[in-house]
C-alpha cells in the first residue's frame, strides 16, 4: 500500500478549463498533490472582508441560496446549491463542473445567487462594493437529489469545512459526519484539519442515477487526492478512492474517520437536567474483523478522554451506529435524534495491519462533536511515502444487513448497593445489564443453559445472572463488576450456547473516577 515519493512529478499544467477525460481527472489531480507534497506548505488565505468575517450564526443563517439558481437545474436528476462564504467558514474552496470531457467551468461568486433576509439584508451591498467579491469562492456545496419522493429533490450529501462531508440514505436527517482525513486526533501536540481546497464536479446525465467527483486535499503534513461515486437507492453509498502524499512525518493517520456526538444516553452514570432521555447523533461503534467476529462498543460521555482501540489484520469494516431509533426514547421533535443515519465503512482490497480508534471526548453540549472513529495502519506514514486506498461507505439504519448475529439492543448501569443494605459497596462499584435481541436467540426456550462469556481486564465480577426477557424482548445478562486499585476496567461479554458464541461482543470500558 505504501510507496516512497521519488523524483518531483512534472508540474501540474492542466489549467481549471483544459479537457482532460474524466477517465484520466483523478490520476491528473493526484500528480498535482503529489507535487504539492513536494513543495513547502502554503496556507490558504482567508477572506478579507470584515463584513463577512464578523457575522453571527443568526446573520449567517438568514443568507439563503436561491433554488433557481441550483447548477444542472432541471438538467439532471441531481442539482447542486452552494454555500455562502463568511461567519466559520472564512477560507473558501473553488468549485469546478465538468461535462463529460469538455471544457472545467469554475463556478463563480455572486451575490445574485442568494437571499440576505433579515439582520443579513445589508451584507449584499457591501459585498457587491468589495473589488474582491468575484474571488471570494464558496464555503462548500450540496447535493440534492430525489431521494425519498420524485416530486422534490432532498439533500443527500453536503461539503463543508475543512474535509468535512455529511450522507444521509432515505428517511433519514443529517447528524454524524465523514471526513477525508484525521492527522494527530487526540494527540497531545494538537490535530490537524486538512481541508479539501477545490472539487470538481462531474454533470451526470439526465437520468443517471450516480454522480461522480474529485477532490484536492491540502494540510501542512498531507497533501492528496479523491474520488467520490455517491449512489443513492434504498441506502445511500459512497464509493471512496483516495491516494495521499506525506509532506512530513505523520505522528497518527486516521483513514475514513467519522465524528458524531454523544451527548447521554441509557448508559450515562451522570445527572443531566434534560427533559429528553437521550442526545445522541450515535449509539455505539461497530467493527467486523476478517473472521466475522463483531464487536458493539456502546459510546460514552466520559469525565476524561478516553481513547479505545480494536487491533485488526484486514478488517471487514467498522462505523458509528444509531442502533436506538424510538422516538420514545428521546422526545425530541426538532432534532429527530431517532431519524439520524448510522454510516459503515466497508475496505476494499488489503488494509493490512492496523486498527480502529475510537475517541471520546468529554462535553458538556450537544453541539459539540465528541466521538471520532478512524482506521490507524500500523505502519508510520512518513515524509516521502504515499498510500492508495479504497472503501465504500454506506448509510444504514438500526442494522445491517449482513450483520445477523444477536446484537445489543440496551446497556444500563446503576449502584451495586442492594436497597436498603446497610453497609453498600463504593459508588465505584456498577450494576450493569446488557440485553441481547435476534430473531433466532429470541426463539430460544427459556430452559436452554445459555452462558454469559465475560472477559475482564483487572477488578473482578460477581452475581452473574442470563434471563430471557419478555414477549420477544430478548435476553439479559445482569452481572456487578468491582473495580481494583481505581483502575479502569475493560470488559467484553457475548452469548454462547453449548460453547458456540450466539451473540456479538459487548465491549465496554468502565472508568470508576466517572462517579464521584
Amino acid at each position: 500500500m505504501f510507496s516512497t515519493l521519488g523524483n518531483t512529478h512534472q508540474a501540474f499544467a492542466a489549467t481549471v478549463d483544459a479537457a482532460i477525460p474524466q477517465s484520466s481527472l483523478f490520476d491528473v489531480i493526484s500528480a498535482r498533490a503529489k507535487k504539492l507534497a513536494a513543495e513547502e506548505y502554503i496556507a490558504p488565505k482567508n477572506i478579507e472582508l470584515d463584513a463577512l468575517n464578523n457575522i453571527d450564526y443568526q446573520d449567517y443563517r438568514s443568507i439563503r441560496f436561491k433554488k433557481d439558481k441550483s447548477v444542472w437545474k432541471d438538467e439532471s436528476l441531481y442539482e447542486v446549491q452552494l454555500f455562502h462564504p463568511g461567519f466559520l467558514y472564512k477560507t473558501p474552496v473553488t468549485i469546478n463542473t465538468v461535462d463529460g470531457d469538455s471544457k472545467r467551468n469554475r463556478l463563480p461568486f455572486s451575490t445574485n445567487f442568494y437571499h440576505y433576509d433579515s439582520t443579513a439584508a445589508p451584507l449584499k451591498d457591501e459585498i457587491d462594493k468589495s473589488v474582491a467579491n468575484m474571488q471570494l469562492g464558496h464555503a462548500g456545496f450540496r447535493l440534492h437529489y430525489p431521494l425519498n419522493t420524485n416530486e422534490y429533490k432532498d439533500e443527500v450529501m453536503v461539503f463543508q469545512g475543512a474535509s468535512y462531508f455529511r450522507v444521509v440514505g432515505p428517511n433519514q436527517v443529517y447528524g454524524l459526519s465523514a471526513r477525508g482525513l484525521a492527522i494527530d486526533t487526540a494527540e497531545a501536540s494538537g490535530e490537524e484539519f486538512p481541508m479539501f481546497k477545490e472539487f470538481w464536479l462531474v454533470k451526470p446525465k439526465p437520468q443517471q442515477t450516480n454522480i461522480v467527483m474529485f477532490a484536492l486535499l491540502d494540510s501542512p503534513s498531507v497533501s492528496g487526492a479523491y474520488r467520490f461515486d455517491i449512489d443513492p437507492s434504498t441506502n445511500t453509498a459512497v464509493k471512496v478512492d483516495m491516494q495521499i502524499f506525506a509532506r512530513k512525518d505523520v505522528k497518527k493517520l486516521g483513514v475514513a474517520p467519522l465524528t458524531s456526538m454523544f451527548y447521554h444516553g441509557e448508559n450515562s452514570t451522570k445527572f443531566f437536567d434534560d427533559y429528553r432521555p437521550e442526545v445522541h447523533d450515535s449509539d455505539g461503534l461497530l467493527t467486523q474483523s476478517q473472521d466475522n467476529k463483531w464487536i458493539w462498543r456502546p459510546l460514552n460521555n466520559p469525565a476524561q478522554l478516553s481513547v479505545t482501540s480494536f487491533s485488526y489484520n484486514n478488517p471487514k469494516g467498522f462505523g458509528l451506529a444509531q442502533r436506538d431509533r424510538d422516538f420514545n426514547n428521546y422526545f425530541d421533535t426538532e432534532a429527530h435524534y431517532h431519524d439520524r443515519p448510522s454510516l459503515w465503512i466497508e475496505p476494499e482490497g488489503e488494509w493490512g495491519n492496523g486498527r480502529v480508534e475510537l475517541v471520546e471526548i468529554p462535553t458538556d453540549t450537544e453541539t459539540n462533536d465528541n466521538i471520532v472513529s478512524y482506521w490507524v495502519p500500523e505502519k508510520p506514514f512518513k515524509a516521502g511515502d504515499s498510500l492508495k486506498l479504497s472503501y465504500k461507505m454506506t448509510t444504514f439504519n438500526a442494522q445491517l444487513n449482513q450483520h445477523e448475529k444477536a446484537r445489543v439492543v440496551r446497556t444500563r448501569i446503576g449502584s451495586a448497593a442492594l436497597p436498603g443494605e446497610d453497609n453498600p459497596p463504593p459508588k465505584s462499584h456498577r450494576q450493569f445489564t446488557v440485553d441481547f435481541s435476534g430473531p433466532e436467540l429470541n426463539q430460544l426456550s427459556e430452559k436452554l443453559n445459555v452462558i454469559a462469556d465475560i472477559q475482564l481486564t483487572t477488578g473482578e465480577v460477581s452475581d452473574v445472572t442470563v434471563q430471557k426477557l419478555p414477549d420477544t424482548f430478548g435476553w439479559r445478562v445482569a452481572f456487578k463488576i468491582a473495580p481494583q486499585d481505581g483502575k479502569p476496567v475493560d470488559m467484553r461479554l457475548s452469548l454462547k450456547l453449548r460453547d458456540k458464541e450466539i451473540s456479538e461482543v459487548w465491549s465496554y470500558v468502565w472508568y470508576p473516577n466517572d462517579i464521584k
